[in-house]
């Protein structure tokens, strides 16, 4: 009960301002010490790791900088890649789409000029005549074309298909 009664009769707000006068004055004795030093040329431990840490700070921002603008120049660079290659796909999607048309055209026109000539075809030439037609059909209607060529030609190859018809020849 002894210790309780010394521990209530301590006066707190003095030992608070004792212990908090101490801490200044430490600091006070530690920034003097670090000017001294500092004055003499000097260079504690502490002193040479924090100039350390600090010269790592700097370098590793330089650095980091660098790796920034580095980004920066690559992802333009890829940007300019991505267009690049965008329009080459649009060129060559262009290419193949003209060549499929001009291949269709061929086909139908070749046969039409068999149908023509009177040369024999079977009734699966005509119906994969008359496919590729609508396909082409189709090819052109997608890509926003007209047709204008093979149209007399499927004309000639449709009568010719249902006059075999009408004959029974098919």
């Amino acid at each position: 009960m002894d210790a309780i009664r010394e521990l209530a009769g301590i006066d707190f707000p003095s030992l608070f301002l004792s212990v908090l006068t101490v801490l200044i004055g430490i600091k006070a004795c530690h920034s003097i010490l670090e000017w001294v030093t500092g004055k003499l040329g000097l260079e504690t431990k502490w002193m040479r790791k924090k100039r350390e840490d600090r010269e790592l700070l700097l370098h590793t921002s330089k650095n980091l900088a660098a790796l920034h603008e580095q980004h920066k120049k690559d992802m333009e660079a890829s940007d300019r890649h991505d267009e690049e290659l965008c329009r080459e796909i649009k060129r060559l999607t262009e290419m193949f789409i003209d060549k499929e048309i001009d291949d269709m055209r061929w086909e139908i026109n070749n046969f039409a000029t068999r149908v023509s000539e009177g040369r024999p075809c079977n009734k699966d030439s005509y119906t994969h005549c008359i496919r590729i037609y609508e396909k082409y059909e189709k090819l052109l209607e997608e890509n926003g074309l007209e047709n204008g060529e093979v149209e007399v030609s499927m004309e000639l190859i449709n009568e010719s298909y249902k006059q075999k018809r009408k004959e029974g020849i098919f």
